[in-house]
Parts: structure tokens; sequence; C-alpha cells
């Protein structure tokens, strides 16, 4: 039988005993949700933090206003702040944060499609990434981030 990719997320961790929290923003609790439709979860997903704002970025994340105000939301810095406080305000060891530009629109700065991601785990230091999926629709961009944090999520927890 072969899992979907949240459902092999989901069983890996429980193999591991490793409790998982997200911090999301353009995805707005798509990869909570994604988590939490395999049955058996439980054991397993902590809290997810949706935070699309950036008062609320620092209310329930920790994540810095010069941060913010030096970077923008998104960036690599706040994504990597916001899976860090997901983790320090949760009982998780591991957590996924994203934050990006789901579209339509964008800048020729911080262009559609751009999507930053964070990674926090209890003993390992904290990394991001951004990936730049393109133009494609505000769907299909949120749909790859959840994709590519489910991705991250299930990486951490094989090496």
């Amino acid at each position: 039988m072969t899992l979907d990719p949240a459902g092999t997320l989901i069983a890996t961790a429980r193999e591991k005993g490793v409790t998982i929290a997200t911090a999301e923003s353009c995805t707005g609790g798509l990869i909570a949700g994604a988590l939490t439709e395999v049955p058996g979860s439980s054991h397993v997903f902590d809290r997810g933090f949706v935070t699309y704002s950036n008062l609320s970025k620092q209310e329930m994340l920790g994540v810095r206003p010069g941060t913010l105000e030096a970077h923008g939301a998104v960036s690599e810095e706040t994504a990597r702040e916001m899976a860090e406080g997901a983790l320090s305000h949760s009982q998780a060891g591991l957590a996924v944060a994203v934050t990006g530009i789901a579209g339509p629109g964008g800048s020729h700065h911080k262009p559609e499609g751009r999507v930053c991601f964070g990674l926090a785990a209890h003993g390992a230091p904290s990394r991001s990434e951004t990936v730049e999926f393109g133009a494609i629709g505000r769907s299909n961009v949120r749909r790859a981030t959840v994709e590519h944090a489910l991705k991250l999520l299930l990486d951490a927890l094989r090496s």
C-alpha cells in the first residue's frame, strides 16, 4: 500500500516519536489540514499557527519586528523565525513555516510564486530556503507549497 505524502509523513513521525507543528502564512492552514486529514495524525500533530498578518507573526510566533522591517514578511529570515517560534510555542519537536506571494500580483523584487520555507527542530540548527514556483496561479502555488513543506518535514525526519 502506497501512502500519500501526508500519510507517509504521519507514519514516519509516529515511528520516530516526533511531534509536528506548522506556521503558515500564504497557505492559510492547508499544511495542517493535509496532516489532520490522515487518520491517527493526532498522535504526532501538535498544532498549527495561521499567521497571515505581520502582527500575528509577532504576537503568536515571536517574529521580531526588526526582521520584518529589514527583510519583509516574505523572506527566509522571517520563515526561519516563524519555524523557531512554532517550535518554542508548542510541544512539537519539528516545525515547518511558510510565507510567500501566492498571487495574483507580486513585484519585481518579490514575484508571484516566491515562497520562503523555514524548518526548526530540537537539537538541530534551523534552516530556510526559497522556492520560486512562478506565476502558476494562486491555488497551484498554495498546493505546491503544501507538497514542498511535507517533503521538507519528511526529509528532516529521515535524516
